[in-house]
């Protein structure tokens, strides 16, 4: 994260400690609150536990491979990228599979992901728009209401593919004005470990990578080798994880094979929640013995071509569709139907949150344009590219979490302006007094 040198200052690490303490403590707390023994429920192979994550961290713990993440031993999978499933599954060798100790375990864990995003937002806040804006966005991580809850009750890749994400993107940050290899090193080894936690991040972190290689080109500076160095280093985390699936599955499979089901699941006739859970495997008796006879590879590329086909013949329907996922990942609405909201009962509130969060990060983008220019580019980049796959396939409340850290980074910002306009504008008025 490359924060040793700016952690030298005592003053300066005593005070980050205490908000990441801070944030660790009261994720935790809320823990206590949340935490639900139906998690131990022993029904369906332990599925309410982690779904797909325990039952691929289980396989392994049991000596099966990396695989078999649903009710049956169906054989090697990539539904999933590994860095989580397979620190589930040594939460699962110290602590017994599907415990309460384990749960607890890996829950705490994720509290801590948590917790430590506030280096990385506060870093990025930092040197993008000053020392103000950059404590200030700590603190509202600390208080995230999303990052809290997801922390303490979600048993998922989010939050460290939050964390993750976040120091990739403070990479980029150092890399702006640098032609150090090391700088550009670092992006690729930091993008790789994003990857290898949610595949998700390939949608901001090449984007991205790209634009650096432009404006090091527009301002004359070395980029090809640079860029390369970067390519090297993702590729040495990430290339055994794609050479293991094209050995173990006989196919190529750069990171998830699940596309073609989540393309599946958003794309039918039934739009009346932002996800059709009962045609997934999971709850579907049909589709699951579909799986089975298939074989997961097979299984997805059928999905893919079934809901290509539906989005053919419905184009217009996959277009609203796509437009209303599109709202959904930005303002969190989708229906004020009562039906829909006895299912969603949080969404008001929730609509309330995100709007106000993506008004103020699109407000403190603008500012940041006409105020900084092209640095602020990189934030544009991730806002704007992250959420683009899931207007296309599904959605989920949690879905838009990791990109939470530059929303808050610049809503902080546009705050942080608009508080020192107002109070130039009333220190001027009471000087004219």
């Amino acid at each position: 994260m490359s924060v040793s040198l700016e952690l030298s200052s005592r003053p300066l690490s005593l005070r980050l400690l205490r908000i990441v303490l801070f944030a660790l403590v009261l994720r935790l707390v809320v823990m206590g609150f949340l935490y639900d023994s139906e998690r131990l429920n022993p029904e369906r192979y332990h599925f309410a536990f982690a779904g797909e994550v325990g039952r691929i961290a289980a396989s392994l713990v049991q000596g099966k491979g990396y695989g078999n993440p649903m009710f049956e031993d169906t054989g090697p999978s990539a539904e999933l990228v590994p860095i989580y499933p397979c620190l589930l599954a040594l939460i699962f060798r110290i602590f017994g599979m599907f415990t309460k100790a384990s749960a607890i375990g890996i829950l705490s864990l994720n509290c801590l992901f948590s917790a430590l995003t506030c280096l990385p937002v506060f870093f990025m806040s930092r040197r993008s728009f000053g020392e103000t804006a950059a404590w200030r966005a700590a603190w509202v991580w600390a208080f995230f209401p999303y990052s809290i809850y997801f922390a303490a009750d979600l048993i998922w890749p989010t939050t460290l593919t939050t964390l993750l994400l976040a120091v990739a993107f403070l990479a980029v940050l150092e890399m702006q004005d640098s032609t150090r290899p090391g700088a550009w090193v670092k992006f690729g080894v930091w993008s790789g470990a994003a990857a290898m936690s949610d595949a998700i991040a390939m949608s901001v972190l090449p984007p991205i990578g790209l634009w650096m290689c432009y404006r090091a080109w527009r301002n004359g500076r070395r980029w090809f080798r640079p860029a390369l160095g970067a390519a090297f280093a993702f590729m040495a985390v990430a290339s055994p994880w794609f050479i293991r699936n094209y050995h173990v599955l006989h196919g190529v499979v750069p990171f998830r094979d699940n596309f073609g089901l989540e393309l599946f699941i958003g794309n039918n006739p039934d739009t009346s929640h932002f996800r059709t859970a009962y045609l997934h495997p999971v709850h579907s008796e049909e589709e699951w013995q579909q799986w089975i006879q298939m074989g997961e590879l097979r299984y997805m590329r059928r999905k893919q071509q079934e809901a290509m086909a539906f989005i053919s013949e419905h184009k217009r329907l996959f277009l609203w569709t796509s437009l209303r996922r599109a709202i959904y990942m930005w303002t969190n609405y989708w229906s004020f139907n009562p039906e829909y909201l006895k299912d969603e009962p949080f969404d008001i509130p929730a609509i309330f949150l995100n709007t106000t969060l993506s008004a103020l990060a699109l407000w403190g983008l603008w500012i940041g344009w006409k105020t900084l220019g092209a640095t602020v580019v990189p934030y544009a980049i991730a806002l704007f590219c992250f959420p683009v796959v899931y207007y296309v396939t599904h959605t989920d409340d949690y879905f838009r979490r990791p990109a939470d850290p530059f929303f808050v980074v610049l809503a902080v910002y546009a705050a942080t302006v608009w508080l020192q306009r107002r109070k130039q504008k009333l220190q001027k008025e009471m000087a004219q007094d």
